[in-house]
């Protein structure tokens, strides 16, 4: 494993800690959090194999929250002397106070073992940050000159955002850990157009983000030779490819578009904070209300959905949350009832008996120091089954569908139940064998109508751990990284819309 890095090590951590715990005790602080953080980021965009921006951002800061008569504060700074962390355990002590009045309950949270001076690091091989520029740009740019050199290739855009955050946490009660983690998140798009008609399109490589390295970028998790070799060919396929006839399909969706369904289907859904009605304003509540738990019929019973905050080279993967919890991994779904929520040292303690347990599963993140921690998405995977099919026996099995690979677009309601997705590729499936690709395809269902019909999950040959870096929640706005393993899944008379004509074109 990797070693936190030294220059993150020098900084005066414990130091800061020190004085801001010991502040916020003689202001009658009954529980208080110091986070120490560094986030570097880098985003690298060619077009046309020509570099078209290249950044670089660094975010280092350190940040207080308390309970202060039963009450939140919370409160961030820059400057990291022990001046500036007095005074800002001063500013959260005084929000809390300030705050107080209108708290509507006592802040209490679950117990969580203690954790002492423990260091965890992610899982990867090559820190991006480590290496010249010249030498990425290098690679990218080769790998957009193989697709502009294709025929039937116009265009070619190329992406990749990497991020090396490392945090110091500790707390009154004793817990404090060093934790680094590294993810990184390719996308490649080569783009084609009709001259006759002005018609354009294009296709992205499939791979996700990931909770790796820059060796990523050089084929190990992903193999890009290969994908760039085909890419051109699908593409031309597509633009040739006939309109799909709307109607009720079976459909085999492959785990590199299915992520995304679970993500906004699932993930969103399960975390206990919108069950509550807490998290209402900014993308809405969820369905998958506290009554339901232990009832709700959420998909087929071959439907078994995990929380999980340890996978190895997941976006969410954490040695420990921002509440000093240890990473974990729970039931959600199982057995296709929804049977678990997502939830933070706060939820958990006042929802014990719901939950029945005293613990959280440490689903709290800040993305910065600048952010108070709120109850933000584990890794939500979809399990597959121990001895399943591969994709193409889930294929063989139907007679009149269609398999829907890559993902591209997305709707869905505030509640998490009404919705509709796209994706890369479409391809008729005639009589169990893939029959050319067909496009303008998008699937719509309901949540539970849609997980209701699934029936055959793939094994785990067929199991891809996709993601994204740019989850959206909270007011003011955060962004969190959160991955979703899945199989390839078979699911029954799915309704397909044309989207040219839903579009009125």
């Amino acid at each position: 494993m990797p070693e936190v890095d030294a220059s993150f090590l020098a900084l005066p951590r414990h130091e800061l800690a020190e004085a801001a715990l010991q502040r916020a005790k003689d202001l009658g602080a009954t529980f208080t959090e110091f986070r120490l953080e560094r986030i570097r980021s880098e985003s690298i965009a060619l077009r046309d194999s020509q570099l078209e921006n290249a950044k670089d951002d660094e975010d280092l800061g350190l940040a207080v929250r308390v309970i202060h008569d039963g009450t939140w504060g919370f409160a961030a700074g820059v400057a990291l002397t022990k001046d500036e962390a007095v005074q800002v355990v001063e500013q959260a002590v005084n929000m809390a106070q300030v705050s107080r009045p209108i708290n509507a309950e006592t802040i209490e949270l679950a117990d969580e073992p203690v954790y002492t001076d423990v260091s965890w690091t992610s899982s990867y091989e090559i820190d991006p940050f480590a290496l010249p520029r010249a030498e990425k740009v290098a690679l990218l740019t080769d790998y957009s000159d193989r697709l502009l050199q294709a025929e039937g290739v116009a265009h070619v855009s190329v992406h990749v955002a990497s991020v090396h955050e490392c945090k110091y946490y500790a707390n009154s009660a004793g817990t404090s850990y060093t934790q680094q983690r590294v993810r990184i998140g390719p996308k490649i798009t080569a783009f084609a157009v009709d001259a006759e008609t002005g018609r354009f399109d294009s296709m992205s490589s499939c791979a996700p983000p990931a909770g790796r390295g820059w060796e990523y970028l050089t084929g190990t998790g992903w193999n890009w030779d290969e994908e760039l070799a085909q890419i051109p060919g699908w593409l031309a396929e597509k633009m040739a490819a006939p309109t799909v006839d709307a109607g009720t399909y079976d459909v085999v969706i492959d785990p590199t578009n299915l992520w995304l369904t679970i993500h906004e289907s699932i993930g969103h859904a399960t975390e206990l904070d919108r069950a509550l009605g807490y998290e209402a304003n900014y993308a809405g509540t969820s369905f998958a209300t506290t009554d339901k738990l232990g009832t709700l019929k959420y998909g087929s019973p071959i439907m078994h959905v995990t929380g999980d905050r340890t996978a190895e080279h997941g976006l969410s993967t954490v040695g420990y949350d921002d509440e000093g919890v240890a990473g974990q991994q729970w039931d959600l779904v199982k057995d296709g009832v929804l049977v678990g929520y997502q939830v933070d040292r706060r939820m958990a303690k006042v929802n014990e008996e719901l939950l029945g347990t005293p613990r959280s599963n440490g689903c709290a993140y800040a993305d910065s120091s600048g952010h108070i921690p709120i109850q933000r998405m584990a890794n939500v995977s979809l399990q597959p089954a121990a001895d399943g099919p591969s994709t193409a026996e889930l294929i063989s099995r139907v007679e009149d569908g269609i398999y829907i690979v890559g993902d591209k677009s997305w709707s869905i309601d505030m509640q998490r139940y009404n919705f509709q997705f796209t994706g890369q590729r479409f391809y008729k499936i005639t009589d169990g064998k893939l029959d050319g690709q067909l496009r303008d395809v998008a699937y719509q269902a309901t949540t539970t109508d849609f997980w209701g019909s699934m029936e055959a999950v793939g094994g785990p040959q067929t199991y891809v751990l996709g993601g994204a870096l740019n989850c959206g929640k909270a007011q003011p706005a955060q962004s969190g990284a959160v991955s979703h393993g899945c199989p390839s899944a078979l699911f029954r008379s799915v309704r397909i819309l044309n989207t040219t004509q839903e579009a009125g074109r």
